[in-house]
C-alpha cells in the first residue's frame, strides 16, 4: 500500500496554491512554537513545482522560523509552568524536558558551547520547538539563540532549495519516484530521536 505517494500528489497541488506562500509561512512559524509537522514537507514540494523561486521560498520559511522561534523563546521564559500541561496531553513534555537538561548542560561550558549545539540541532530530525522552548525555559543568551536558530535552520532550508534548484525536472522525478522509501526513513528516523528522547527523559 502506497501512502507517501498520494501525499505527495497533493502537496504539489498545495504548492501551485496562489496562497502557497502564505501556507509555508504559517507552518514555518506555528512549527516552531507548537506544531509537529516540519516546513519542509510543504517547501520541497513548492521548490519541486517552480524550481526558479526555490531560494525565495527557503528565506520565506527562515523568516517565519525565526519569528517563531522567538514566541517560542519567550513562551519558554515566562509561560512554560503554565503551559506544562498542555505538553504533557501533546506527549511532548518528556521531550522538551530532555532538551532543556541538554542545554543546561551546554550553557555550563559557555553561551557559545550552546550557540554550535543548536546549529547542529537544527539539523537532526527533532522538532524545532524542543530546542526553542528548552533555551527560553534555561535562559540562553539572546544573541547566539537568534544565530544559532538563523544557521541551523537556514542550512536546512537553503540545502533542501539548492538540491532543487540544481536538479530541477531530474530532481522532482527523483522524489517523485523514491518518495516512498524517503518518507518510511523519516518516519523512522523522527521515531528513532522521540525513542531517545524518551530514554534520555526516564533514564535522568
Amino acid at each position: 500500500m502506497k501512502l507517501f505517494a498520494p501525499l505527495y500528489d497533493r502537496a504539489i497541488g498545495w504548492a501551485r496554491h496562489r496562497h502557497a506562500q502564505r501556507y509555508l509561512a504559517g507552518l514555518s512559524f506555528i512549527e516552531a512554537i507548537i506544531f509537529p509537522v516540519m516546513p519542509e514537507v510543504m517547501l520541497a514540494p513548492m521548490s519541486v513545482a517552480q524550481p526558479r523561486h526555490a531560494f525565495r521560498f527557503a528565506s520565506i520559511s527562515l523568516v517565519f522560523s525565526l519569528l517563531g522561534s522567538l514566541v517560542g523563546y519567550a513562551l519558554g521564559h515566562y509561560a512554560f509552568e503554565a503551559i506544562k500541561p498542555l505538553f504533557a496531553t501533546l506527549g511532548m513534555l518528556p521531550g522538551i524536558e530532555s532538551g532543556i537538561e541538554t542545554v543546561q548542560s551546554q550553557m555550563a561550558e559557555s553561551p557559545w558551547a550552546v550557540f554550535w549545539f543548536l546549529v547542529l540541532g537544527g539539523f537532526m530530525p527533532i522538532p524545532m520547538k524542543v530546542f526553542t522552548w528548552a533555551s527560553g525555559i534555561v535562559g540562553v543568551p539572546l544573541l547566539p539563540y537568534v544565530l544559532a536558530m538563523a544557521v541551523g535552520r537556514g542550512k536546512r532550508v537553503y540545502l533542501l532549495a539548492l538540491v532543487i534548484r540544481i536538479g530541477g525536472e531530474r530532481a522532482e522525478a527523483a522524489l517523485r519516484r523514491y518518495i516512498e522509501p524517503i518518507g518510511w526513513i523519516a518516519v523512522l528516523l523522527v521515531a528513532a530521536a522521540i525513542g531517545w528522547l524518551l530514554w534520555r527523559s526516564h533514564g535522568a
